[in-house]
């Protein structure tokens, strides 16, 4: 049950909270669709990132979301099942820092310094840096949001259409 007061309704607390503050959910649904529909990150590299963020913010429906679609994009169990110790898994350099910044992000983000950004930058362009940066922020804030408000143990937003 959720930890706000929010208005009756049939549909899931997860989707009433934002009418508490419809111009904010508007702008979080809008960085949610960015984040799945529009990011230039291969989505192996996008999964391996978000898959991380699920397991450091122990939320079980993030961790069993998978986008079908993704499938034809080598995106399959293999990936997922290693994101907490990439070593034992079969993940390209961007794959396995894209991890690493996640990681570091969520549970120690003063430690993304130079020397990392210098190897971030032996794989990643800077735009991709951003959009790594930003999708992760993303799952970071809004998963840490709904845990702390108790909302349906479902994730803050669901995008509207997923590539």
């Amino acid at each position: 049950m959720a930890r706000l007061e929010l208005p009756a309704g049939d549909q899931p607390e997860i989707v009433r909270v934002w009418s508490l503050r419809p111009e904010m959910g508007a702008a979080v649904q809008g960085l949610s669709y960015a984040v799945y529909s529009k990011s230039e990150l291969p989505a192996r590299v996008r999964e391996a990132a978000r898959m991380r963020i699920a397991h450091i913010n122990d939320c079980a429906v993030c961790r069993g979301w998978r986008i079908p679609e993704l499938a034809a994009q080598g995106v399959d169990e293999e990936l997922y099942a290693h994101v907490d110790d990439p070593d034992v898994g079969e993940y390209s350099a961007q794959e396995r820092l894209a991890i690493e910044f996640a990681e570091r992000f969520a549970l120690d983000h003063r430690s993304l310094d130079d020397a990392f950004f210098i190897r971030m930058r032996e794989h990643f362009t800077d735009p991709e840096i951003l959009d790594l940066g930003i999708c992760v922020g993303n799952w970071v804030g809004f998963g840490r949001l709904t845990m702390v408000l108790d909302l349906d143990e479902a994730c803050a937003v669901r995008p509207r259409a997923a590539v």
